[in-house]
């Protein structure tokens, strides 16, 4: 069956603003931790939180945490985000699960050309689910055959994943993958864990995505051209959750 990405933040750091803030401003004070605490979790640490990201003092956001589940995806989609090595992957294991069923991703690409082609494709990966049953029953089925009839599976096989990640690697993981220029799949996810991310920690990654939205492109000649799409996206995802772009801290403008 043809599946689509699934994304939910299903836990992360308790006030992840809040945590930032303490971890920031525990540097520079003199107060007891049970003060400085106190003084945190009573005030709006916003403000605060954009100067922090201002100065480019980051190591404070690595104390804070987000965990992700994530389904709809393909194999494909497991080899890049696993490439992102300051985080924690569990995934389903295709040796303990059979794949005698299995979903999958179709790219756009194919389903673009129309009917026919996905109707192509699909009878592909049916083949495929044949050739995976047949290699099940000559190896004897269970987990011994499940670990070697897994090599006929294709990169668009369905997988599923818990992934965790701090603050500072989601912001860099939002850079890189959120660019027009980052692979479909991915680029779609990061999006996905982008709008996630800004219902809880909204002043942690306002100035996140993609290197176009904090000045020159950084693919250079590559570039789509596209920084302000990309920023419209962005700011409707925002919308989309509640925060006031009126009162929001904007992104400067620049000139591309």
């Amino acid at each position: 069956m043809q599946v689509k990405p699934k994304v939910k933040l299903i836990r992360y750091t308790a006030d992840p603003e809040a945590t930032v803030a303490l971890a920031a401003k525990l540097c520079y004070s003199v107060s007891e931790l049970d003060d400085l605490t106190e003084n945190i979790l009573e005030g709006d640490n916003s403000t605060f939180i954009k100067r922090l990201m201002d100065m480019g003092h980051l190591s404070p956001t690595e104390h804070a945490s987000f965990t992700f589940s994530i389904e709809g995806v393909s194999r494909a989609f497991l080899a890049q985000i696993t490439r992102h090595r300051i985080a924690s992957f569990s995934v389903r294991s295709q040796r303990y699960v059979s794949e005698a069923s299995f979903n999958y991703v179709v790219p756009p690409a194919i389903e673009d050309m129309g009917p026919a082609a996905v109707a192509r494709y699909v009878g592909q990966m049916e083949t495929i689910m044949d050739w995976y049953r047949d290699w099940q029953s000559a190896l004897g089925r269970g987990e011994k055959s499940n670990e070697d009839a897994r090599f006929i599976l294709p990169n668009a096989c369905e997988t599923k994943m818990i992934v965790t990640m701090n603050a500072r690697e989601l912001m860099h993981f939002f850079e890189l993958r959120c660019c027009n220029r980052a692979q479909w799949e991915i680029r779609g996810v990061a999006w996905k864990m982008f709008e996630e991310a800004i219902k809880v920690a909204p002043n942690l990654f306002r100035e996140c995505g993609p290197g176009c939205l904090r000045g020159a492109c950084p693919e250079g000649k590559k570039s789509c051209g596209k920084s302000k799409e990309v920023k419209a996206l962005r700011d409707k995802l925002f919308e989309s959750v509640g925060v006031n772009t009126d009162k929001a801290l904007k992104y400067k403008e620049y000139d591309h």
